[in-house]
């Protein structure tokens, strides 16, 4: 059963219990800390799984059960609020009964992104017998995630952030690239590597999560520059409505803005470190899902309050 909790509580997966909130006393040991976790989320990401493995992987996982101990991807498919885990083992439905059931080839999908209804951009490695080059390069389904075609950069880049916008994409594989199309790129500047980004919905505004605190960009990634009194976060998205923006602290703290990432509101802490995070919706009614180290945990009203969906 599904599991609810409240702005300010604990949220407590397998009796486990997280440090109450990131508070903003004794800020620079915390500043400190949450930097070196975000080196470590890049360096630990950046580890590619051995095809043999990806291959053997369960096709579905219990009820309840994720299907991979680490997610580098969540979404919702618009066509019909399906939830989605991009994993090492490929791309994976959860049912509302709870399953995970793979869709599509076992692809290494190291970066993903949601462009419309059964509409999904990727990255990341093939898996034994996939017919696709080493790295994927930027590869495109149309079907839900049925099948994948190459799109761009195959054999050459393997997109670790990813986010796309009615504007275009952009991504970073050890550089920060931006195209209008997915087929023809520009290799952009940032000042630190972002871990995730986050695009606004239909103009060229951006956000990056890096080791220097959360990074602003209102050309498409031409010029970047610090939002000042950000929280520094792991991982943020961008919804597809407005401007609606969540995001996470290494420390498990979710943090919501309404005004496209200027300010910040703090919410409850979802009990462990983040690996994924999705918001979809806008407003009081935004829908927010959070892969953390222990659970897939949703919000249906803007992170006042959590279901536990899925645990490790």
């Amino acid at each position: 059963m599904a599991r609810r909790h409240g702005v300010g509580e604990l949220i407590l997966v397998r009796d486990i219990r997280v440090n109450a909130r990131f508070r903003r006393s004794g800020m620079d040991r915390a500043v400190v800390s949450v930097a070196v976790a975000l080196v470590a989320v890049v360096l630990t990401g950046c580890g590619s799984t051995d095809p043999d493995t990806a291959a053997s992987a369960a096709s579905t996982a219990p009820a309840g059960v994720m299907p991979a101990s680490h997610i580098h991807g969540v979404g919702i498919d618009p066509a019909g609020g399906t939830r989605l885990l991009a994993t090492h083992d490929g791309l994976f439905v959860v049912g509302e009964d709870g399953v995970s059931t793979r869709i599509g080839p076992a692809i290494d999908l190291m970066g993903f992104a949601v462009a419309g209804p059964g509409h999904f951009l990727a990255s990341g490695h093939p898996g034994p017998g996939v017919d696709l080059p080493q790295p994927v390069g930027l590869i495109e389904s149309t079907d839900g995630g049925r099948t994948w075609d190459p799109l761009s950069r195959q054999g050459e880049s393997d997109f670790h952030a990813l986010a796309v916008s009615d504007t275009g994409v952009i991504a970073y594989d050890g550089s920060l690239w931006r195209s209008h199309d997915g087929a023809e790129w520009e290799q952009v500047a940032i000042p630190s590597a972002p871990a995730t980004l986050a695009a606004a919905p239909d103009d060229m505004r951006l956000l990056a999560t890096t080791q220097q605190g959360l990074l602003q960009s209102a050309d498409g990634g031409r010029s970047w520059s610090p939002v000042v009194g950000a929280p520094l976060l792991q991982v943020v998205d961008w919804s597809p409505h407005g401007d609606s923006v969540a995001g996470v602290d290494p420390t498990g703290v979710l943090w919501t803005s309404a005004d496209g990432g200027a300010t910040w509101q703090e919410g409850p802490n979802l009990g462990s470190a983040p690996q994924a995070l999705d918001v979809s919706g806008s407003g009081a009614a935004a829908r927010i899902l959070v892969v953390t180290t222990e659970a897939l945990v949703e919000s249906q009203d803007n992170g006042r309050t959590f279901d536990i969906v899925l645990e490790h």
